[in-house]
């Protein structure tokens, strides 16, 4: 057999079994067209067999395979390029073969057919993506798919004004692709927050309160419009960005410098370039006053306690005086005297006029420094979305609960050890919120 017929059958193969596949995608309700596109339709096969993982997997490795045959076509049989290239061939086989068989298991099961099945789709995979696509009494077993979930809540499409003053956030859906596939991470997320409060940012791992914070703040754009007062957050990034804080959970400072060199350069990066020396100093002062770090000015970072060093982490952002002021874990790794204290200057800081949101994974020891809280939970798709936003006393009635770890633990998923209930209360919010706006 000549190169060119060796190529020939093996783009044959290809063809027919994209036919196949084109079917086998119908029956599963997924779109024929996806087949068409090799990556998309080892893939969109291991979707159809209820093993999106494993169809990741096999969709790389498939583009090895492929790419080891054409090669060993093209290069001369004893040359070192075609050793090469039946080498790679050899060392991917062995994982695709093992994960093909993975998501041949699953379409058997999705088909109701015997597994035996599984050695042809493996020896002659194009013949049976003819057989199983093109004949009609192949068709999937009833009660596919069968691992579907209960169909997650409708969206309340109950928007806030955007000219309400404060904060108002109209956040429709965020994104991100994730391998071929399109992930909805926020969805349906609509509140106002006034100025001068203070928000408790709740939710459990996963659940989207990086993202929705990122979203809010402009710092990963999502379909959604943010307005802060009279501003745009999205149409005016540029400039709003300095009159937005955010403080992470980690530390960025540096130990080789002193407390008043860490916010002169904080003060240079942050205020405006119309800051005379004058004004930049007396700012840099006042914050220093502001956190307790007077005493400490001279100090290096290494030397300072952990507490005065996450002060320090706070300052930096807080240097620019935002009128929104979000900080992740602020409290993390403070006992809980030092973190009530930190919390009741961030309270003091929300009482000057300004919103303050805070995450913390201790939330009952200052819960009542807060105003409102926002619960962020996954529903059924494993989407975040709002669960609750008000008062933090209305929340415990709301939820049914004394405290508001209780609370994180009713919409936690029930692998994760919570109760799963985070869709019946997004549905009970936005019966909520719709009956108040009736």
């Amino acid at each position: 057999m000549t190169r060119t017929t060796e190529f020939l059958a093996f783009f044959a193969a290809q063809i027919l079994e994209t036919i196949g596949m084109w079917r086998i995608f119908v029956k599963c309700g997924k779109r024929g067209w996806l087949s068409v596109i090799p990556l998309f339709r080892q893939y969109y096969l291991g979707v159809c067999a209820g093993r999106d993982g494993e169809g990741r997997m096999l969709a790389l490795l498939e583009a090895g395979v492929d790419a080891s045959i054409v090669s060993c076509i093209f290069f001369e049989v004893g040359s070192l390029q075609y050793m090469v290239a039946s080498f790679f061939f050899l060392l991917v086989m062995i994982p695709y073969t093992i994960f093909r068989i993975r998501v041949c298991f699953g379409l058997c099961d999705a088909f109701g057919r015997n597994r035996f099945w599984v050695v042809p789709w493996i020896v002659f995979d194009w013949l049976c993506a003819l057989i199983w696509g093109l004949i009609p009494s192949f068709k999937t077993a009833e009660g596919y798919p069968f691992d579907e979930e209960e169909v997650a809540p409708e969206l309340s499409g109950l928007e806030v004004d955007l000219d309400a003053p404060g904060l108002s956030i109209n956040i429709t859906r965020r994104t991100a692709m994730s391998f071929l596939k399109r992930k909805v991470l926020l969805r349906d997320i609509h509140l106002n927050i006034p100025m001068g409060h203070m928000v408790l940012l709740l939710g459990g791992s996963g659940s989207g309160k990086t993202t929705f914070l990122n979203a809010v703040t402009g710092y990963e754009k999502a379909k959604a419009v943010i307005t802060l007062g009279d501003s745009d957050v999205y149409k005016q990034y540029n400039s709003m960005k300095y009159d937005i804080g955010f403080v992470p959970q980690q530390d960025l400072v540096r130990g080789s410098d002193t407390v008043y060199r860490t916010l002169s350069d904080a003060a240079r990066l942050r205020l405006p370039a119309d800051y005379t020396i004058d004004k930049r100093r007396n700012r840099i002062n006042d914050v220093l006053d502001t956190f307790g770090l007077t005493p400490v000015k001279s100090s290096l970072v290494d030397k300072l306690s952990g507490g005065q060093r996450k002060r320090l982490s706070i300052a930096m952002e807080y240097i620019s005086d935002p009128t929104l002021f979000i900080l992740d874990e602020p409290d993390s790794g403070l006992d809980g005297v030092m973190a009530r204290s930190l919390f009741e200057k961030l309270r003091s800081i929300a009482n000057t006029g300004k919103i303050v949101i805070v995450i913390t994974h201790t939330p009952d020891r200052v819960a009542d420094l807060f105003d409102d809280v926002i619960v962020v939970a996954k529903d059924a798709m494993r989407t975040g979305r709002l669960a609750y936003y008000g008062n933090t006393i209305d929340a415990y009635e709301f939820f049914g609960k004394r405290s508001m770890e209780e609370i994180l633990m009713s919409v936690n998923r029930k692998e994760e050890g919570g109760e799963g209930r985070a869709d019946d209360f997004v549905r009970k919010y936005s019966a909520l919120k719709a009956g108040g706006m009736a």
